[in-house]
Parts: C-alpha cells; sequence; structure tokens
C-alpha cells in the first residue's frame, strides 16, 4: 500500500506542469487522497451502521435503553463541555450506581376468589390408631390447585310459549330474540369467541376449528369467516361512532403499519396499510380507531381527519405533513428523534450521539414527574423544567452538527432533529401534548403479532372489516373491559338498540346489564 502511495506520488510530482512547484503538487495530492480515504471511512461507517442496525432488528432486543452507569458518565461529560450555567442542576448529587438487584424469586399468587370451587373430600383408611383407640376427627386441612377443562359448548335453547285462542281458531307464539346473524347457529356468546380469537388471540381461523373439534364441535373454517363478515358490517355504525368520538378530542395520535394483502386470482400479496388514530394516555376514556387502506397515499389519512382541526401527535411521515392546511397542527415523536441518536451511539459509538440521548433522558424524566398533574400544572412544570434542557440540547446539536460531514450517521441523526425541532418540542406549550408518539406505537403492536400469525389480508373488504372489528376491541382493552364480555354484550343489545342510543355500546361509556358478561345458563361441571 506504501508502495502503490510513494509510486504514486513520485509519479505526480514528476508528471507537474512546468511553473509548478513540485512540492506543491505533492502537497495537493496529499490533500485529496486524504479527502478520499475521509469519504471512505464515512462510507464505510455507514454500511457498517446499516449491517449493525438491520442485525439488531432482526435477531436483537427491541430495547432502547442505557445503563445507568453509562448514563450518569455521558450526563457528567455534557456538564463539563457545555458548561451550563445553572448553578441548581450543577449542585444535584447524582446517587452512586445501584448494586444489580438480586434475581428475584417467583412468588406463588393467591387464587382468583372469584373462581368456582370443587371440592374432593379426601379420608384416611385407618379409623383406630396402632394403640387401638379409635381416631376423632378434629377438622380438615385444605389445599386448593388451579385446574382447567377445554372450550366448553352447550346449546341455548330459546322456548317460547305457544297460544292458541279457542274463539278466533288463532295461535300466537313468543317472538324469538333479535339475532346478529337471522336464523343463523351461533349465539352472541360464539360469536364473541370466534371473532376475539381471531382479532385478540391472533388464531387463525384453521386453528380455531382443530381447538373446538377437541371438544366435540365441528365448525366448518368457511362458517367462522361468514359470522367475522357479518360481525364486521353489523360493527360499522359503532366503530364510526367511536372515530367520531376520537376526533372530537383536541390532541389524538396517528400513525401507520404495513400489511399484506391477497392478490386474488395471482396468488401474489401486496402492500397495504392499516392507519392507527388514538386519544391520548392524559384523557380517562380511551379509545383507538383503525382504518385499513391499500396504499400509504396522504389521502387516507386526510379522508379519516376531516373536519379536525386540533394537534396530530405522529412521526415526520409526509402523508401527515398536508394536514396543516387544513388547519392540523403538528407535534413530532421525541422517541423518533431519541431513536436514531440512539443507533449512532449503539451501533458506531459517537459520544456526540450518546451526550444528546443523556440529555433527552433528563426530557423523559421531567414528563414522568408531571405524569398525573393537570394540563395547565404540566404545562408550567415543563416551562421550568424540560424548556431549559430542551434549549441546552438544541445548542448542543447545533454546535456539534458543525464538526461532522454530512454523509456521517450522527450529522443524519442530527439533521433530522435539528430541522423538526419546532415539532419535537411542541409539547413545551400545551400541557395536552405528550412528548412522544408512543401511545399509538403500542396500538399497532397487535397489528404486528398478529401478521405474524394470519400473514396476509384476503381481500380489501376483509381488511375494512378486520379494521371495525380490532377498533373495538382495542378500546374496549383500553378501558378495562374483557373483549368477550364486551362484544357477547353488544352482539345482544345492537339488533334492538335504536341510533340514538347507540353511544351507550361504545367502549368508553359501556356498562354491563346485569348479568350479561356470563352465560345465561350455562352448565356447571360437577366433580365426583
Amino acid at each position: 500500500m506504501l508502495d502503490a502511495c510513494s509510486t504514486q506520488t513520485s509519479g505526480a510530482v514528476q508528471d507537474a506542469p512546468q511553473g509548478v512547484d513540485p512540492m506543491q503538487a505533492m502537497r495537493d495530492l496529499i490533500e485529496r487522497m486524504q479527502a478520499e480515504l475521509r469519504f471512505e471511512k464515512i462510507r464505510n461507517e455507514a454500511l457498517n451502521f446499516e449491517i449493525a442496525r438491520l442485525k439488531r432488528w432482526r435477531f436483537g432486543t427491541s430495547s432502547e435503553s442505557l445503563d445507568n452507569t453509562t448514563q450518569a458518565v455521558l450526563f457528567d461529560a455534557i456538564v463539563a463541555d457545555t458548561a451550563i450555567e445553572d448553578r441548581a442542576a450543577q449542585d444535584e448529587i447524582k446517587p452512586p450506581p445501584a448494586a444489580p438487584a438480586a434475581k428475584r424469586q417467583a412468588v406463588r399468587q393467591a387464587l382468583p376468589a372469584s373462581l368456582p370451587r370443587i371440592d374432593r373430600h379426601h379420608e384416611i383408611e385407618q379409623t383406630h390408631c396402632a394403640c387401638g383407640q379409635a381416631l376423632e376427627r378434629i377438622g380438615q386441612e385444605v389445599s386448593e390447585q388451579l385446574d382447567c377443562v377445554p372450550t366448553q359448548f352447550f346449546v341455548l335453547r330459546h322456548i317460547r310459549g305457544k297460544y292458541a285462542c279457542a274463539c278466533c281458531q288463532t295461535i300466537q307464539a313468543a317472538p324469538m330474540p333479535a339475532q346478529v346473524i337471522d336464523k343463523g347457529i351461533p349465539a352472541p356468546g360464539l360469536l364473541a369467541q370466534v371473532v376475539v380469537a381471531k382479532h385478540d388471540d391472533h388464531l387463525p381461523l384453521y386453528r380455531q376449528t382443530e381447538i373446538y373439534a377437541r371438544s366435540g364441535v365441528h365448525i366448518p373454517r368457511s362458517s367462522m369467516a361468514q359470522w367475522i363478515g357479518i360481525c364486521g358490517v353489523q360493527l360499522t355504525p359503532l366503530a364510526k361512532a367511536l372515530k367520531d368520538f376520537i376526533l372530537g378530542h383536541g390532541v389524538i395520535h396517528a400513525d401507520e403499519t404495513p400489511v399484506k394483502l391477497l392478490a386474488p386470482g395471482k396468488g401474489k400479496t401486496s402492500r397495504a396499510y392499516v392507519w392507527v388514530y388514538r386519544t391520548t394516555n392524559f384523557v380517562a376514556q380511551r379509545a383507538v380507531f383503525y382504518d385499513f387502506s391499500t396504499d400509504r397515499g396522504g389521502e387516507h389519512s386526510r379522508r379519516v381527519l376531516q373536519g379536525f382541526a386540533g394537534t396530530l401527535v405522529s412521526d415526520d411521515f409526509s402523508g401527515y405533513h398536508a394536514l396543516q392546511s387544513q388547519g392540523v397542527t403538528a407535534a413530532l415523536c421525541m422517541a423518533h428523534a431519541r431513536r436514531k441518536l440512539f443507533e449512532a451511539h449503539q451501533f458506531n459509538g459517537s459520544e456526540i450521539a450518546g451526550h444528546a440521548v443523556a440529555l433527552i433522558a433528563r426530557l423523559y424524566e421531567v414528563e414522568r414527574q408531571a405524569r398525573e398533574l393537570e394540563p395547565e400544572a404540566r404545562r408550567l412544570w415543563r416551562q421550568q423544567h424540560a424548556k431549559p434542557v430542551a434549549e441546552t440540547l438544541h445548542t448542543w446539536l447545533s454546535e456539534q452538527r458543525q464538526k461532522l460531514a454530512k454523509a456521517d450517521v450522527t450529522a443524519k441523526a442530527i439533521d433530522y432533529a435539528l430541522s423538526n425541532w419546532r415539532g419535537l418540542t411542541r409539547y413545551l406549550d400545551d400541557g395536552h401534548v405528550p412528548i412522544d408518539n408512543n401511545a399509538a406505537e403500542n396500538a399497532v403492536r397487535p397489528l404486528a403479532v398478529g401478521r405474524k400469525n394470519w400473514l396476509f389480508v384476503g381481500s380489501q373488504q376483509a381488511g375494512e372489516r378486520a379494521a371495525v372489528v380490532l377498533s373495538l376491541i382495542e378500546s374496549a382493552k383500553l378501558n378495562g373491559h374483557d373483549p368477550w364480555a364486551y362484544l357477547k354484550d353488544v352482539f345482544e343489545r345492537l339488533p334492538t338498540l335504536k341510533q340514538r342510543d347507540l353511544a351507550q355500546l361504545l367502549p368508553h361509556n359501556w356498562r354491563p346489564l346485569g348479568n350479561a358478561a356470563t352465560a345465561d345458563s350455562a352448565p356447571v361441571a360437577a366433580a365426583a
């Protein structure tokens, strides 16, 4: 390598034009070669960064946390390098790194008191002691075990009284209760079971067929698919009312995730998308709405958010930018900016990115302290404690960016943060706005888990109906309801409910009627 460089340098000096200083020509060549080396080094770092990031995405953990020791060291370096003038912050005593906690032993939890108890009595065989004296029973010892039986099916019989009039020669019978599926075999409890197993437990229908067959009931997969489709249609008005409820808030989350859509007759799949719209965690009544589309065009978000003029918390996807023309205020996700800096620190060893991650950790610490405050109190707390940290972070990133080449991985992460700074810090001026979009990303997780099981969506119509069902299931879970009990009650009450009373069945308003969440006459297993 050195011989080649020496040969190239000497050749360049010998080939220098007349009147040009050979030493100057050699210096120019050296500078050019050094620039090429710097470029190759940056490109290799970028390629290694992508390889490391893909390996972590495929094989590594999803955690993005720094250990306490590393974070403390990075923060100390920030204070030393930037000479923060806030004496109160400098005087804070940092606790020493905590010793590794001992591994916790599993603690057996008490069995729920709500479960039915089946008693089995055991008595000793001997009636007399070895001394010949008769044994006298003085008490008993009770031990409890948790047991189960596979899914039990039972036949719900509707017995309707039939009456005749001897005078008019007419016969009358009590009407059959209205059903989601007229003259269908499935009762509301079975419909709820099939729907929840498919969209919450992520069990494809062929697996459900096998599970139910072990309980002695054969339910064809085609029948269950038809039931789910009908349920999706019947629940559509409820999902639309849920969307209107979400859009009535001043701040909502938005995100999107890809799913595979089957192309009929071709045996191939195309990329479709499910959009997520969710209330923030700062409100007591929470809801989430899913919308299915065949592409990622921004017109889909504009269609759903038509008439909304509040603050939208999202990532920097361009599809949301056009919403600002209809009065929507953009608040961007701090977790996205942190993730890019974290990856630059983890995979490239960038101390600059590590310092920025430590400062962002301070912003999140302020958020944890303000979580339970009222919106106005939260805004004032942020202004007092988070805004100075954000200004320090912005100054640090701006200064360090000037030292980095454009192609550097850390430079790209810093450029993302600086170019979106107004959106990233929008939450500082509004106590209703969260610091990140993690609530929407958590709402995407059921889809991420589900598509590993059902692999693809069969059609656009199936995707739209699945989005309706998923909206109600996940909203019920957000409000602390059992999704099976909620859907069973909805399927019982929906056929006779008037349109003006539809809001009663929204997950955040739902209250079970009496013992509606349980089977009316489910048989109880007996023990020998």
